[in-house]
């Protein structure tokens, strides 16, 4: 995802995969210090569906999914459950 965008325009977002399946809220977002790169979103208020995904977790046990799974930002956080993997 080349374009820019505010934090605020996202955090707070439905997550939804491409399937349609409803898989929590954007909760935080992970940067890398150095570059500034965007490197995962936190998955706040996780469904019943996540339980069937291997996410990464972080230390403190949040749900990081890399933003690299990310296919469209609109109304959802779309994201490609292939990715999160």
């Amino acid at each position: 995802m080349a374009e820019r965008m505010f934090s605020k325009n996202i955090l707070g977002k439905s997550v939804v995969s491409r399937a349609g399946k409803s898989l929590g809220v954007v909760g935080d977002l992970l940067f890398e210090v150095r570059t500034g790169e965007l490197v995962h979103f936190v998955l706040d208020k996780p469904t019943v569906h996540v339980e069937k995904l291997n996410i990464e977790r972080g230390k403190q046990g949040d749900l990081l999914v890399p933003f690299s799974a990310v296919t469209a930002t609109e109304d959802f956080v779309i994201v490609s459950e292939e990715d999160i993997i």
